[in-house]
């Protein structure tokens, strides 16, 4: 290996595993680096975004349920790393990288077999399944939190802190200062729901925000994301609560809107906990009760821990509750500034470079 050939991604599916994917290629083209993407179906609006990156559909499948699942599953894994195999053969990559999810396996199972220089990329606070299968395998581990779960002891020396890539737009906004409210000045409050389960936000918050004292309410500036079959339920209820609020099912500038907030409600999925961290933003984190093996709850514990965020688990986000932390993060504005400067601590604003070098550096061992 010279180092000098294509490097070769394998990602697909949510969002998650395709954001940090996409930013190793900015990073990688911007140093003169060929790109290709193995992918799933899901994962060719990434050659739009991308024009530079060469596509290779592969097959792919999850591996569960009954007995006749689980066999269709295998079947089509051993069919995804031959195909992944044949393609691999035919652009001699220097090097390849995992970003998880399930359809990374087969180009990573075939890379490892033709002993090629290989990296996988956890983004969460819990190694997930496919990476858990994964990490014995590859030479690198480069993980988004200093501490990951999962991970078997003789795979911990592999292990490189890289951190989660975000978006440009996000690591542009890297050290605007946080602004403290006071007294009566007026209070930003964001909430986003992210990708899936947002409706218990949709019904928690208006909730509990009109259990606030009027004092409170006067200063809330809210801006909400909310699935667009709860919009009108949720704007009768702040109607009725006389708060001042911006509603829409999303969001075109969150990072702005993230740097104006004194606070923010949110899930705890790894590009979010990675936005909130890179720009220094306090949060409330509600983990999405059905992440795969609730992996949003490490990440929010780990920003927990950090003294960067409060957790609220979906079982104990009650209305009262919520108004109870509420009350009290805004009756102490100094804890709020402290959390930010926390969270501002763990943020790696330069994750895409770090992992880039990481990668070069193994295609040049």
């Amino acid at each position: 290996m010279n180092g000098k050939g294509v490097v070769v991604l394998a990602a697909g599916g949510t969002g998650g595993h395709m954001f940090p994917a996409e930013a190793l290629a900015r990073a990688l083209l911007s140093r003169g680096r060929t790109v290709a993407l193995m992918t799933d179906s899901r994962g060719e609006a990434f050659g739009q975004r991308l024009p530079g990156v060469a596509l290779h559909r592969v097959r792919a499948a999850r591996i569960g349920g009954g007995l006749l699942r689980k066999a269709l599953g295998l079947a089509e894994l051993a069919l995804g790393t031959l195909e992944a195999g044949r393609r691999l053969r035919a652009l001699v990559p220097s090097a390849v990288v995992g970003f998880g999810g399930y359809p990374s396996v087969p180009t990573m199972l075939a890379a490892t077999r033709q002993k090629l220089p290989t990296v996988i990329h956890e983004q969460n606070a819990l190694l997930g399944r496919a990476n858990r299968l994964l990490a014995p395998r590859v030479r690198r581990i480069a993980t988004s939190f200093a501490e990951v779960a999962g991970v078997r002891p003789t795979d911990r020396p592999r292990i490189v802190e890289t951190g989660n890539p975000v978006r440009p737009a996000v690591a542009a906004l890297r050290g605007a200062p946080y602004v403290v409210s006071r007294g009566d000045e007026p209070f930003e409050l964001l909430v986003l729901g992210g990708s899936q389960g947002a409706h218990v936000l949709s019904e928690v918050v208006p909730a509990a925000l009109a259990h606030l004292e009027t004092t409170l309410k006067r200063r809330l500036r809210l801006s909400q994301q909310a699935r667009p079959e709860d919009l009108e339920a949720v704007r009768a209820a702040y109607a009725a609560s006389g708060i001042a609020t911006e509603l829409r099912p999303f969001f075109e500038d969150v990072p702005e809107r993230l740097v104006r907030a004194q606070l923010a409600i949110t899930r705890a999925g790894a590009s979010t906990v990675a936005e909130l961290a890179v720009l220094g933003r306090p949060a409330i984190l509600v983990p999405y009760l059905y992440a795969a093996d609730d992996h949003q709850t490490s990440n929010a514990r780990a920003l927990e821990a950090a003294g960067a965020a409060w957790v609220m688990p979906q079982a104990q986000f009650t209305a009262e509750a919520l108004a109870a932390r509420l009350t009290a993060l805004m009756k102490a504005p100094e804890s709020l500034a402290e959390a930010a400067k926390r969270a501002l601590a763990l943020g790696r604003p330069d994750a895409a470079e770090r992992l880039a070098d990481l990668v070069l550096g193994e295609a040049r061992q």
